[in-house]
């Protein structure tokens, strides 16, 4: 009977810790759920009380990968459900997340996924009004009352859903090439999701609510910003570790894996956008993804590189000599480069667009380049053309490294955050010199968030010094003997 007891006892206990670990749900804890309710309340004013908003969340993964919710639905709700949808409606100033139904068989393996079945705590993490099933979806759309007259719009995004390192300009390149390819072409999701709405729905007028979603994340808050700001931290840390890992004759994926051990170590999901990391003439292309390539002795190394952090991410770019030591026609042009960088960040304020800042700093640049010696009359040029040069003030970063919406060309606001990327072009060489560094937009002036990464001649060539990662665990001789 003893044994019995025992043996019973010990079933309980384990189906009570299986329980409990099976109601250990996984949610976001940095936005709180007023802070996605201000967000949607920004789209129900935009859209006005005769619409409705309706989101498409990301799709499942394949076989063993990890699921990332798009930064769009992430934004709205924070939710990291496959198969989700968002419905605002402007009528109502109501918030509807469409749930799939609990898969007990996934969850044994992988553990609670929040769904439909979770409708009350879904409710209390994400502040939305509702919790619905999908089956439920189409009737719900159909008694908004807004698909008949006079409310017959209803905004949807139409731009490429952002998920993983993916930016949307690089998405809708990728579409593009995909769409010339006559045995591969087909439409995008989002093209697919909008057909879907107008065969249900013929009556309803579709209109792209990403250009509102746009404005919204242009504009960070300081939630955002503190992310950002980590991320940035985290991407030169693992610059940094690169630098005191780097000696000719290492390769350029080392450097990647030096840095990626940083990222895990702090908490990244991965990267925020795949590495750039090249050596001599390799630096030449702007998005060097290869890494193959050992490091030689005499050249300049490149390295571009930022986490995925909490759906956040940055941008940060360093460059530097493989031996340890900028030779005479590297600190000429490096020089420049940084002092280039300084010149942009000194006229960042609130109320100045982008080409007033690069004209002020060209204007700065001009002054610094006269009596300046360069070691080649091409490098003189190099340098002359990166005075009418307008790229040097970069893009948005945010949830995505090359962010929605844009700074340039309009007035600069408090945070806003967006890269200053001073560069030169040496093409008869087929060299590239650039450092990138993110910048925020304060309510008096700009915070280099980077400023922290080595960057001065000194500073790096001092940094190059100390024993990286690759020296304390040098990569294993393969194939192993036995």
């Amino acid at each position: 009977m003893t044994n019995f007891k025992s043996t019973v006892l010990t079933i309980l206990l384990f189906l009570t810790i299986f329980v409990v670990a099976q109601e250990k749900h996984h949610y976001q804890t940095d936005f709180s759920p007023e802070d996605f309710n201000k967000r949607r309340t920004q789209i129900f004013t935009k859209i006005g009380n005769n619409a409705f908003a309706l989101i498409q969340g990301s799709a499942g993964v394949p076989g063993f990968s990890v699921y990332r919710q798009s930064n769009t639905f992430y934004y709205l709700s924070g939710l990291e459900t496959a198969h989700a949808y968002l419905l605002l409606n402007g009528k109502h100033k109501t918030s509807t997340l469409y749930l799939p139904h609990r898969d007990e068989g996934r969850e044994k393996g992988e553990g609670k996924v929040l769904s439909a079945e979770d409708a009350e705590l879904v409710k209390e993490l994400t502040g939305v009004d509702k919790v619905r099933g999908l089956e439920f979806l189409s009737s719900d759309i159909v008694s908004t009352g807004l698909i008949k007259p006079p409310g017959l719009v209803l905004y949807t995004p139409l731009s490429p859903a952002e998920i993983g390192n993916d930016s949307r300009d690089e998405i809708l390149y990728a579409q593009a090439r995909t769409a010339s390819d006559p045995w591969d072409a087909q439409p995008s999701r989002e093209a697919r999701f909008t057909q879907k709405i107008k065969e249900r729905f013929p009556q309803v007028e579709i209109r792209d609510l990403s250009p509102i979603l746009d404005a919204m994340r242009l504009i960070k808050s300081p939630k955002e910003i503190d992310l950002i700001r980590k991320a940035t931290q985290i991407a030169g840390l693992g610059i940094i570790e690169a630098m005191k890992s780097t000696k000719p004759g290492i390769y350029e994926y080392q450097l990647d894996a030096a840095a990626k051990y940083i990222y895990y170590l702090n908490g990244a999901r991965g990267d925020g956008y795949a590495s750039i990391i090249g050596g001599g003439t390799n630096a030449y292309f702007g998005h060097y993804f290869h890494k193959k390539d050992v490091l030689n002795d005499g050249d300049l190394v490149l390295m571009d590189y930022a986490p995925d952090y909490r759906y956040y991410t940055s941008d940060v770019t360093r460059i530097w000599p493989v031996n340890g030591k900028f030779n005479k026609s590297q600190t000429a042009l490096y020089e420049f480069i940084v002092a280039y960088r300084d010149a942009l960040f000194k006229y960042i304020k609130p109320g100045i667009t982008s080409n007033e800042v690069l004209k002020k700093a060209a204007e700065d640049m001009k002054k610094y380049i006269v009596g300046k010696k360069f070691v080649k009359p091409s490098h003189l040029k190099a340098v002359q053309e990166g005075l009418v040069f307008r790229g040097h003030f970069q893009h948005p970063v945010g949830m995505a490294v090359h962010d929605v919406s844009r700074v340039r060309g309009v007035e600069l606001k408090p945070g806003m955050v967006f890269t200053i990327d001073p560069m030169i072009w040496l093409r008869d060489e087929r060299l590239y010199i650039r450092i990138e560094d993110v910048a925020v937009v304060t309510e008096t002036g700009v915070e280099n968030m980077s400023g922290f990464v080595p960057s001065s001649i000194s500073d790096v060539e001092k940094t190059i010094k100390g024993k990286g990662l690759t020296e304390f665990r040098p990569a294993t001789v393969l194939p192993l003997k036995e």
